[in-house]
């Protein structure tokens, strides 16, 4: 029986997508490298490696947008543990994340959220439940020109995604949470493959502005079956495609 066109490519991207998944391998917080979490290192290595980012379990996704794991990848629904130390960077400086080798058929945006620390506590301590609303976006890419943002320009730049932390943010300790999210089985729910990684910094300068609570979403929470963009045919035609998540906040 011969396959329609859609259906072949459903087929191989289902079978390029067991084979290899990415993670932030490194990444340069204003101006300073860090090695991130490496989850087929670091369990492994004594003494365990001193990280900025939150321990993830592999290199697979997370599909289920209801559990905790949405927050800053997990498994079981636990979600991740603190990290035990925390980069500076100054408002207004970047961030700049390398991916490690990324399927050309785990077509998505790629999306960066930062998540306020209450305070009067600390960030190495701090683990956010789904109920706490702290997290505001402030970068986003998805299907333009023809192009992907987690595939055909996230590679032209050398599997590398850069952002900027707001000018104007108020000092703080900030958990950045930076994402892809894969499409290729995402016609129906679940389907779509979250890959979250969340980094531990501290933000410096003098800038006084917060986002507005209409910018501020939970993890879970943030994202439901029925978000635009969380179901998504990709193999079908369209000019478009619905970022999920709240508006990018920039700082005004």
């Amino acid at each position: 029986m011969l396959l329609s066109t859609k259906a072949f490519l459903a087929v191989v991207a289902c079978a390029l997508g067991v084979q290899a998944h990415g993670y932030v391998d490194t990444l340069n917080v204003g101006g300073t490298t860090y090695t991130g979490y490496l989850p087929f290192n670091d369990p492994y290595t004594t003494p365990t490696p001193q990280r900025i980012e939150r321990a993830i379990p592999n290199n697979g996704p997370v599909t289920d947008v209801t559990l905790l794991d949405i927050q800053c990848n997990g498994s079981g629904g636990s979600g991740s543990s603190p990290a035990p130390l925390v980069a500076s960077i100054a408002a207004g400086g970047k961030i700049a994340f390398h991916w490690t080798a990324w399927p050309s058929s785990h077509v998505g945006p790629v999306i960066t959220y930062l998540g306020k620390v209450p305070s009067g506590t600390d960030i190495t301590s701090y683990e956010p439940t789904g109920s706490n609303v702290i997290w505001f976006k402030i970068d986003q890419a998805g299907y333009s020109n023809g192009e992907w943002a987690a595939t055909d320009v996230l590679s032209a730049q050398n599997s590398t995604w850069t952002v900027t932390v707001p000018s104007k943010l108020a000092p703080g300790q900030y958990i950045v949470r930076h994402e892809i999210i894969a499409l290729h089985q995402a016609e129906s729910y679940p389907g779509a493959q979250f890959y979250p990684d969340c980094f531990q910094i501290q933000v410096t300068g003098s800038g006084t502005q917060t986002p507005a609570s209409s910018y501020l979403v939970s993890f879970p929470g943030g994202y439901t079956s029925t978000t635009p963009g969380v179901v998504f045919d990709v193999y079908s035609s369209f000019t478009s495609y619905p970022i999920p998540g709240p508006a990018v906040w920039n700082g005004n």
